[in-house]
């Protein structure tokens, strides 16, 4: 849910911070006030392409920050974990900084992101219906999630996707495998005469560095024990050994503290390194006894290290790593025996398509059964949105035949087709309606499939172009039903008992000119624009009851807004 909006020096906005609630919340104002600018810095913030001419006159950037709630919103977390951009809070914030001369920076809680990244993320957040603004009806992708969500078809079509996925790679194999037949079979053998001479050398990961050590120390014997002897020769052996002469210097020290019991921490400290000292020589003792030479160890081990730089030379890879090749070989024998093995190999391709064709026929019949429900219900809606004798129709295409090529969406394309009024043939929603109409018929598919859809924020601009009186009123309470409804999204279905059944609050934005909408309403903005210091700026206000009613009798009245005005823009209100 969008929790506030910020705007700095962005067109005839110096500064605007907007709160927002949920349900349905109405902006109103006068004809070029800037309602518009509303919708254009926020779809800026969620990743919309920036144009130039976007900053205020005089500023060399404006800035564009929105906060959002996702606590509920498990897509939009998801998203978030998959480009590693979490965080612990339950709230985001998107950023968009657009500089004067065209340079544009975005940036989602504080880390610096592409403007692709802010828009995939933008589309989990805010669906905008409008003319000139992003509007995510008009993709085939957009239509497919549509119906299957209408028809609780979506676990299923994941999982025609999955068995697709599985098939598609199988066939890749045994296509590769019959057109590299020869080849195969020679990479085959040269692999297996690898893996043998690997699996001959017996090297673990951690073998090699122990191997090295033990061979720096056998061909070091010698002086090991030279250099072992002449310490404990200066240490303890010798005639000047260390410890002669410190217990000399302790003896003294201990006849001197008779006299000056200050030597006390001198001679402890002297005692302490006299432990340690000897205790070095018992180690030394005990290490020359146990040394020795061991020519033939250190032979094996150098026939040994010997072998492993050669292999390692020969297959052009460190040491270490030769245990890494040898786990490659052995994945990579198995897959060139299985294409050597073209039976198998389309037995297993056989297995995966009859598995596919089993989930993508059961998906194709409850498309089927829920194109035609939901494109009549929608064409019922139609009819009270001014769009007497439209029709709406969401037509399957048959794409694919199970035996030749599968589609990763099951058989059919699934498109919405639109006629806005009777006698005119259906057409792709993108190419049958004007902008007004559009906004209209998105509502009708918002308000029929509400209750299947995820996104949580819905911004609808010219809903309500050429229409008026009864139809108006109906737009409006079409709304205000949109924004009131509570939708289980299809996440929190497969993942309910991590969020305890909760349930996501539609948020529903309308641009609005007509007063029966407006007056419907739970939430009203106000756009306005005044001249300050020779520059025109426009802010928004949100207004109580009473601005309310002067707000309804202005959109109601002509120039002058007289106390009947007042009196019906009240009536209005108050039903």
């Amino acid at each position: 849910m969008l929790q506030s909006l910020s705007i700095r020096d962005f067109v005839i906005v110096s500064q605007l911070d907007l709160e927002f609630d949920v349900g349905f919340t109405v902006l109103t104002g006068e004809t070029g006030a800037g309602k518009s600018i509303l919708i254009d810095a926020l779809s800026l913030a969620l990743g919309a392409r920036g144009e130039g001419g976007v900053t205020r006159a005089g500023c060399d950037k404006a800035e564009i920050s929105a906060i959002f709630d996702i606590s509920n919103n498990l897509e939009a977390k998801e998203w978030l974990a998959q480009t590693e951009l979490e965080s612990d809070a339950e709230e985001l914030v998107l950023r968009r900084v657009m500089f004067a001369d065209g340079r544009s920076r975005a940036y989602i809680n504080g880390a610096v992101i592409t403007v692709s990244q802010l828009k995939e993320l933008g589309e989990l957040l805010v669906d905008i219906y409008s003319q000139n603004a992003h509007h995510s009806l008009l993709k085939a992708a957009t239509q497919r999630n549509v119906l299957d969500n209408f028809a609780g078809l979506s676990a299923l079509a994941q999982q025609v996707a999955t068995t697709y996925k599985t098939w598609h790679q199988l066939h890749q194999k045994r296509v590769e495998a019959e057109k590299n037949a020869s080849q195969y079979a020679d990479e085959l053998a040269d692999m297996q005469d690898k893996a043998v001479e690997l699996s001959q050398l017996v090297l673990t990961p951690s073998e090699w560095d122990a191997l090295q050590q033990e061979h720096l120390r056998l061909s070091n014997g010698a002086s090991l024990i030279t250099g072992g002897e002449e310490c404990r020769e200066l240490l303890s052996e010798g005639e000047l050994s260390a410890l002669k002469m410190l217990i000399q210097v302790q003896h003294k020290l201990q006849h001197l503290r008779e006299f000056d019991e200050s030597l006390k921490d001198a001679a402890e400290t002297l005692d302490s390194a006299l432990i340690q000292l000897e205790e070095t020589d018992r180690f030394l003792n005990r290490y020359l006894q146990r040394a020795e030479l061991d020519p033939a160890r250190l032979a094996e081990l150098d026939a040994r290290l010997q072998n492993i730089h050669n292999l390692s030379r020969k297959y052009r890879v460190q040491p270490d790593e030769l245990s890494q090749l040898l786990s490659k070989s052995q994945i990579r024998i198995a897959e060139l025996e299985l294409f050597a093995n073209d039976g198998e190999l389309a037995k297993q391709e056989s297995s995966a398509l009859d598995s596919y064709t089993q989930f993508a026929k059961k998906l194709s019949e409850g498309r089927q059964k829920a194109a035609i429900k939901l494109g009549s219900q929608i064409t019922a809606e139609m009819q009270r949105l001014s769009l007497s004798g439209g029709k709406f129709e969401v037509a399957l295409t048959k794409v694919a035949e199970s035996e030749l090529s599968p589609s990763v969406y099951g058989f059919e394309q699934i498109e919405f087709l639109v006629a806005g009024h009777a006698g005119v043939v259906a057409k792709p929603l993108a190419k049958a309606a004007s902008g007004g109409e559009l906004s209209r018929i998105s509502l009708a598919i918002r308000v029929v499939t509400a209750q299947k859809e995820s996104i949580p924020t819905m911004i609808f601009d010219e809903v309500d172009v050429g229409i008026g009186g009864g139809v108006a009123e109906v737009v409006g309470q079409l709304l205000k039903q949109l924004g009131s409804v509570q939708s289980e999204s299809k996440l929190n279905q497969q993942a309910n008992q991590q969020v305890n059944n909760k349930v996501n609050q539609r948020q529903v934005l309308v641009i609005t000119h007509l007063p029966q909408v407006a007056a419907l309403g739970k939430h009203h903005l106000r756009v306005s624009k005044s001249l300050v210091n020779a520059q025109t700026l426009s802010t928004i206000a949100t207004l109580d009851a009473p601005e309310r009613v002067e707000e309804i009798a202005r959109m109601l009245g002509g120039i002058e807004i007289t106390e009947t005005t007042r009196k019906h823009a009240k009536e209005m209100l108050s039903r």
